[in-house]
């Protein structure tokens, strides 16, 4: 937190408290859109995101970097895979919020960066140490328990912390911020999600009109719901270190995983329990590895011994996985 006055510090802590916050409570939010469907409900959040997005980057007069990523093609074609990608993991989230499976969601949260480090070993040849490979070997076990549990693979929550991980991937490649990301991705997403609306409008299977003034104003929030936790994240983003970002994350999942037992009363039998403990304790084992990491480094550039501001290559876990939430579900 050095470097920082006292002021922005707090400012930015506030802030993360509160994208995270926020969405650790969307689950409330989303069965207040039925009878919408999930496919509904998703369409009306690309729709009304990219209207949210716009009038934000209007007022904000931030327009600079739409004639540069339209001059290159790859960033625009990545921009792609990434609104293909988080589509699929918006999807999933709401239809399995509106099915009654919050706490499978909230799993695929918690081992989002175990996926993260598996990706990195697969996709990038990275290497890990001892812990990091102790997490993720405790981590597959968990998800053989909860297999087990289950009664089938936790295919939700695989889907979730798959497609975010890929998610985050794709953007570290594209390197726009927040709202600008997000708004080329909505505007990637608008024209298909239109279409299904005014689909579903001619058909007659529409809720958006027919449900009362109430139920539209509802669907329409989708959009503030999507970008207003973007936008303190990004608060927070340039006012704390990234590593306090990164255990800051762990707020969402928790705040799902206690709605999902104790407002929604969905079951947690002993074998369900045994699976989350052994991914919190992966969890665990990541987090410490990734503060030891981030201390030896400060020790190491008090003494000169390296650049300032160099992260280590391996620090994998919280840290490095915070990147990717700058476009949160």
């Amino acid at each position: 937190m050095t470097g920082k006055p006292e002021g922005e510090q707090r400012l930015g802590l506030l802030n993360g408290f509160a994208a995270y916050g926020m969405w650790g409570l969307v689950p409330l939010f989303w069965p207040l859109l039925k009878p919408s469907g999930a496919v509904e409900i998703l369409a009306h959040r690309m729709v009304w995101s990219l209207l949210f997005v716009a009038a934000a980057l209007l007022l904000i007069r931030r327009w600079a970097w739409l004639g540069e990523l339209l001059r290159q093609p790859r960033r625009l074609a990545l921009v792609t895979v990434a609104a293909a990608v988080i589509t699929v993991n918006w999807g999933v989230y709401i239809w399995a919020v509106n099915s009654g499976h919050v706490v499978e969601a909230s799993l695929g949260y918690f081992i989002n960066p175990l996926v993260t480090i598996a990706m990195g070993v697969l996709l990038l040849k990275e290497r890990l140490r001892p812990v990091q490979w102790a997490a993720v070997g405790v981590g597959a076990s968990a998800v053989l328990v909860l297999t087990i549990g289950y009664g089938r693979p936790p295919w939700i929550s695989l889907c979730l912390a798959f497609s975010f991980a890929t998610y985050g991937l794709v953007k570290k490649k594209v390197n726009l911020g927040g709202v600008e990301s997000l708004a080329a991705e909505s505007a990637i997403q608008f024209l298909p999600a239109l279409g299904y609306l005014m689909w579903l409008s001619a058909r007659g299977d529409s809720t958006f009109g027919t449900e009362g003034t109430g139920h539209a104003l509802l669907l329409a929030a989708s959009g503030i719901v999507t970008a207003l936790p973007l936008v303190c994240f990004g608060a927070s983003a340039i006012r704390v270190p990234l590593s306090t970002l990164g255990l800051l994350q762990y707020m969402t999942p928790v705040f799902q995983f206690l709605l999902g037992i104790l407002y929604f009363k969905e079951a947690m039998p002993p074998e369900r329990w045994a699976g989350f403990a052994l991914v919190w304790l992966a969890l665990a084992l990541l987090t410490w590895n990734a503060l030891r990491t981030a201390r030896r480094a400060a020790r190491a550039v008090a003494r000169g011994t390296a650049a300032p501001g160099r992260v280590p290559a391996d620090t994998v876990g919280p840290a490095a996985d915070a990147d990717a939430l700058r476009a949160r579900r």
